[in-house]
């Protein structure tokens, strides 16, 4: 066989069944085919079930006012009051039994903020991300959920 010949019968036809497989794979053909979507709606099933469900616990932290980093000569403080989303109501006595650390954890975080890492929404969800990140370290193995902010002032 010349060069042209072996290109036409073996090399064309497979490139050709390559080009068509991928179609049907990145079309969602294939997944039908192969049975992808009954194990893909058993394991949706089984991560609904394993959610926990049931009425909401929390925890109301004390008031905390801070001073805030600022680069000139007025200070600037913040006053925040928090509450704590549970996962569950077992998990109470667990946090009340650490909450001076967890008063700790805030209280270091918040006194190195300056007023612009507290503006707009953005800012906000980075503070809520920062501080349930340092109340689940500090309350390990009790799981917070959430942080809500009761009421924040800045000034």
């Amino acid at each position: 066989m010349n060069g042209k010949k072996l290109i036409l019968f073996i090399v064309l036809p497979i490139l050709l069944l390559v080009i068509a497989g991928a179609g049907v794979y990145f079309s969602g053909l294939a997944d039908s085919l192969l049975g992808k979507e009954e194990t893909e709606e058993h394991a949706e099933e089984e991560v609904v079930e394993e959610i926990p469900v049931g009425p909401a616990v929390f925890y109301d932290l004390p008031e905390m006012l801070v001073n805030l980093t600022s680069g000139g000569r007025r200070a600037n403080f913040l006053k925040i009051s928090v509450s704590l989303e549970l996962q569950s109501e077992t998990d109470l006595p667990q946090v009340e039994a650490v909450l001076p650390r967890i008063r700790d954890n805030f209280q270091v975080y918040l006194r190195e903020l300056r007023i612009e890492d507290l503006q707009g929404s953005a800012g906000l969800q980075r503070l809520r991300e920062e501080l349930l990140l340092r109340v689940n370290a500090a309350a390990r193995p009790a799981v917070i959920q959430d942080v809500l902010f009761k009421e924040m002032l800045v000034q």
